[in-house]
């Protein structure tokens, strides 16, 4: 199976377009476009009955203690951990194709709807929602993709997989809400093939070429 987009060649630096967060001219961090990258699949194994695509970065400080401090920077050994951008699951394998901007355009305060898509797939919750949790300006269910938005003083460069799977179920066993390791343990038995496709972000001044 195979998996690509034409917003950005593979393993590339992801274009602002794509992010939930940029930097302006003036080098400070702000709200971006928020656009869904387009994606584009073939060679989905015959037994497959429906698809699940799923956006994480695994390059998410484990703590938060320096995240976004103007007077330092997270260090670059510090563990990191998932953050979960986009899930997606009972997506019919054909039309092989999501558009840009088809799921997201603009970020939206306490989150977009969800998780039923008019195709049939359902979009579960992206960790948005426990990041603002506590936020009484963004706090809310946060379903469906939101870009990128790494810490603006993180010493590391993050990387964003986006991971398509071929699953024999048409409907993965998940109701209501379901989060990015509910998704990945539902899958365990049920899927026949999967790629990947990825790109990296940041919004440290020091570390953007």
């Amino acid at each position: 199976m195979k998996l690509w987009s034409d917003s950005w060649t593979n393993g590339d630096r992801i274009p602002a377009r794509y992010a939930a967060g940029r930097l302006d001219e003036a080098g400070q961090v702000g709200f971006g476009e928020n656009l869904n990258p387009h994606l584009a699949w073939s060679d989905v194994p015959p037994e497959a009955r429906s698809l699940v695509l799923v956006c994480h970065d695994f390059d998410v400080p484990s703590r938060g203690d320096d995240v976004n401090q103007p007077d330092r920077e997270v260090p670059a050994d510090l563990e990191r951990v998932d953050f979960f951008h986009w899930l997606l699951v009972d997506l019919p394998p054909r039309p092989a194709v999501i558009a840009e901007g088809a799921y997201s355009r603009g970020f939206t305060a306490r989150g977009k709807p969800g998780p039923d898509r008019p195709n049939g797939a359902r979009q579960g919750l992206n960790d948005y929602t426990a990041w603002f949790a506590g936020d009484a300006r963004f706090a809310g269910k946060y379903y469906g993709y939101d870009g990128p938005f790494p810490p603006f003083n993180d010493s590391l460069v993050h990387h964003y997989v986006f991971t398509l799977y071929a699953v024999v179920l048409e409907r993965l066993p998940l109701e209501g809400d379901f989060t990015g390791p509910q998704v990945r343990r539902a899958l365990a038995g049920h899927a026949c093939a999967e790629a990947t496709f990825s790109g990296t972000y940041t919004l440290n001044r020091r570390l953007v070429r």
